[in-house]
């Protein structure tokens, strides 16, 4: 299984181009309370012209349920990315599958998802997730690893938690809110090499409906 790839946090062409010419699986658009933070109508801009094996994650924390509903209808993501316990209030629809959020520091549930986040406290900060805890719960669920990654320790990151897959947004900015289309690269090209020779956990390796993100 090959390790999976997410841009988050991209806001203009060139960055889009940049991720999915280096071969990115997913591209991350964020509606929440950042620098990064995008319109509907922005995010249809950036992934009109998008190959349809890059999925597309809408990325939100505690939304309201108008703003859930204005991007699940205007942008009809195929993921929707916010903190595990806001899905309690949220109908996803159509083809949209749910990629929940966990965080260092929270009590962890007896029972997870089969395909979550696992980051730190506060996304798009650039601070380092626990990877002790991360891969530890990399064991039970397939985990997409973000938090504080770059193309400096993503080799290191991958050794240490074996994710399902690594998320990256400021670790490939040449300051908030501008991606870096050379670093987007490096990282893409550095986690490959250091995916290629471990054996990655694969979407039917746990039982589970939430989906991946490819």
């Amino acid at each position: 299984m090959n390790l999976r790839i997410k841009i988050c946090g991209l806001t203009s062409p060139d960055a889009v181009h940049a991720a999915v010419e280096a071969g990115a699986d997913s591209l991350g658009f964020v509606f929440a309370d950042s620098p990064r933070r995008v319109t509907v109508a922005r995010a249809l801009e950036l992934t009109a012209d998008l190959p349809a094996a890059v999925t597309r994650v809408a990325v939100m924390r505690h939304p309201s349920e108008a703003a859930v509903t204005a991007v699940l209808e205007g942008f009809q993501p195929d993921f929707l990315q916010t903190d595990h316990g806001d899905f309690g209030a949220i109908r996803l629809r159509g083809t949209c599958r749910p990629l929940p959020v966990f965080r260092d520091g929270e009590a962890l549930p007896g029972r997870v998802p089969s395909l979550l986040l696992y980051e730190g406290m506060t996304s798009g900060s650039g601070q380092v997730a626990d990877w002790e805890t991360a891969a530890l719960l990399a064991r039970r669920s397939r985990l997409v690893l973000a938090g504080g990654l770059s193309v400096e320790n993503v080799s290191e990151a991958i050794g240490a938690v074996r994710p399902y897959g690594v998320d990256v947004s400021s670790g490939v900015e040449s300051e908030p809110g501008r991606k870096d289309p050379q670093r987007i690269d490096e990282f893409i090209a550095a986690a490959r090499a250091a995916a290629a020779p471990i054996e990655i956990i694969g979407e039917h390796d746990h039982d589970g409906s939430s989906g991946s993100v490819r």
